[in-house]
């Protein structure tokens, strides 16, 4: 899942929130150091990646994407669904997606002493761009893409993934709609089990 959707998955708490942005910022062994709920919010954000990936519905999805989009269709699948997540948060949440958007750019500033500088950086790209927020606009969805090809070491047709997308529209929006319920029940699970 995209930056939007771990955000959501992580429930209200500040620090286990903190940790979920962490999570894909962070790598190898959980540090003891961090404060208990950013250890949980990176432990989860990495339980629901899991989950995703091994999930059925989204092995299916995946194979539905054509050469040379298929090497990525993990990527172009959490973004799709994080655009999803963002056209339709009502469903999913109580706050307002400007609201959320707001408040979780507002906890990575609170959590400032805790991010490495590449998190830092991103948080100031969320704050340029009205992320997550803007996730609900098709055209954002392009400039993200764009922005991760330039970001991976191989040449890459993730740019222009919208056009394979765009195809497969009608099976990702019914497969969001049969998996994101099962990933929300997944993460409240998860938090339920492990609260501090």
């Amino acid at each position: 899942m995209n930056h939007l959707a771990h955000a959501l998955l992580s429930g209200p708490d500040d620090a286990v929130q903190l940790g979920g942005w962490l999570g894909d910022f962070v790598r190898g062994g959980i540090d003891a150091e961090l404060p208990v709920g950013v250890q949980q919010g990176i432990a989860l954000h990495r339980a629901i990646d899991t989950f995703t990936d091994s999930h059925e519905d989204v092995r299916a999805l995946k194979s539905l994407f054509e050469s040379p989009y298929r090497r990525y269709a993990g990527i172009l699948i959490d973004i799709w669904f994080d655009h999803l997540l963002a056209r339709d948060f009502g469903r999913w949440s109580d706050v307002p997606l400007q609201d959320f958007s707001e408040q979780a750019v507002q906890r990575l500033i609170r959590g400032d002493a805790l991010l490495p500088d590449s998190l830092r950086r991103f948080r100031d790209y969320l704050r340029a761009r009205n992320l997550p927020a803007a996730y609900a606009e098709r055209t954002m969805i392009s400039e993200v893409l764009i922005g991760v090809a330039s970001r991976l070491k191989r040449e890459n047709p993730i740019a222009q993934g919208l056009i394979e997308v765009s195809r497969l529209e009608s099976q990702l929006d019914s497969g969001f709609t049969s998996f994101f319920p099962q990933l929300v029940a997944f993460a409240d699970a998860w938090r339920a089990s492990t609260r501090r």
